[in-house]
């Protein structure tokens, strides 16, 4: 954000300079007939104004980090502060300002004679179209910043280009996954936190130039913690190249969407937790969720289909598990199905979003759907004491999902 305001500043003194520099090539009556002496008053109107639409902007902006933290996630609010739009909106507010600023202060020190206020107002009513721009951009984006829904599409686009990213590259360029030898010498981290990222290029050429295979025990999204390995490797290395390695592992307080596709679908299971509360009881945000989710793993399915011919392997000695489908499931339906099973609209939308990922075909689906469609139907029947509940939910769900979980006091004796 510094760096656009920078930008709108420097223009200020360019100009400035510029203006001077201009004086010989601008005829001398033309800044009179084009009403250039009042450029002045306009900077003044500017800088004013600026200052003001600066400072609401902030309010609102800190109001919607607040409503986002507290009616879908504080995980999602991140999103939010990073969103290019509202950082650009406010970068060119104040960037406005700043040249208001240089300008007014350029002009009562004389810099500009009359044929210098003319590049001036010329620059002026550039800034202004900006604005103006700008401004209708912000306005568009304040009816819905912070709003639940907004911030459900910030964390599916930020999840789907992480499963897009990984989908591509399912080992991170590196090789698939082989256990490592039983003489392996396992590398523990030194710090405590999550694993932000991994430097795929410098562990290989670590391998290259130590002569060592690396078999990753972590990905990004881990936590790590001393004693629990990052990797093992097949040969034993003194202390500074040891120290060396570690520093490939990129280690936060906090995961991080851009690497790790499995913490989105968590944040997303979050918003759809905390719309499912009794002191929320939004069912129709939580169907929303689960028809993201459905989404995202299906734009994932396509992915893992299309590239399992043509994953480019850069670094064949360094071996790297890929995400389980199954882990990914459990990130998300779980906590669906228990905080919703009393709900027939819930359990019937779960049940048709199994059905909807069951007809994609794709063979690393289909143990975890059955696992997940089995438990959210028992947790459904026995949650609902509503028999044509139970019967809607039994229903929608698909017989070769779900098996024979009937509980045994419904059925009717042979």
């Amino acid at each position: 954000m510094w760096f656009r305001a920078s930008l709108y500043g420097l223009l200020g003194i360019v100009t400035a300079l510029l203006g001077v520099a201009a004086k010989p090539l601008i005829p001398p009556g033309l800044a009179g007939s084009i009403g250039a002496g009042s450029v002045g008053n306009i900077l003044g109107i500017l800088a004013t104004s600026m200052l003001a639409v600066t400072t609401f902007s902030l309010a609102t902006m800190v109001s919607a980090y607040g409503a986002a933290s507290s009616t879908a996630t504080p995980r999602a609010a991140k999103l939010l502060i990073e969103d290019t739009t509202a950082q650009g909106a406010l970068a060119t507010f104040i960037g406005a300002f700043l040249f208001s600023i240089v300008g007014l202060i350029a002009l009562s020190a004389g810099i500009y004679g009359d044929s210098g206020r003319v590049l001036l107002l010329a620059a002026t009513i550039g800034v202004i179209v900006l604005i103006t721009v700008t401004l209708l951009r912000w306005i568009e984006q304040l009816s819905r910043f912070g709003r639940v829904a907004e911030t459900i599409n910030l964390v599916e686009t930020a999840t789907r280009r992480a499963m897009q990213h990984r989908a591509r590259k399912p080992w991170l360029g590196g090789a698939p996954w082989r256990a490592p030898p039983e003489d392996a010498i396992a590398v523990e981290s030194t710090q405590v936190g999550y694993i932000e990222y991994i430097d795929m290029a410098q562990l290989g050429q670590f391998s290259d130039e130590h002569d060592v295979d690396i078999h990753l025990e972590v990905l990004p999204g881990s936590f790590a913690v001393p004693g629990r390995p990052l990797a093992r490797l097949s040969a034993d290395l003194d202390d500074p190249a040891t120290e060396a390695f570690r520093k490939a592992f990129v280690v936060g307080d906090s995961r991080t969407f851009e690497n790790d596709p499995r913490y989105g679908l968590v944040v997303l299971t979050e918003i759809a937790v905390r719309a499912l509360s009794p002191a929320v009881n939004d069912p129709g945000t939580a169907i929303d969720v689960i028809g993201t989710v459905v989404r995202l793993f299906a734009g994932w399915a396509r992915g893992r289909a299309s590239k399992e011919d043509e994953v480019e392997v850069s670094q064949s000695r360094v071996f790297v598990p890929a995400l389980r489908e199954s882990d990914m499931f459990e990130d998300v339906f779980p906590a669906i199905a228990r905080d919703g099973a009393g709900m027939r609209e819930i359990g019937i939308r779960l049940q048709k979003a199994f059905a909807a990922l069951d007809d994609l075909g794709f063979v690393h689906f289909e143990d975890p759907i059955r696992e997940q469609a089995s438990a959210a139907c028992q947790r459904a029947l026995a949650a609902m004491d509503f028999e044509p509940d139970r019967a809607a939910v039994l229903a929608a769900s698909r017989p070769r999902l779900v098996g024979d979980v009937l509980p045994a006091r419904t059925r009717k004796p042979a």
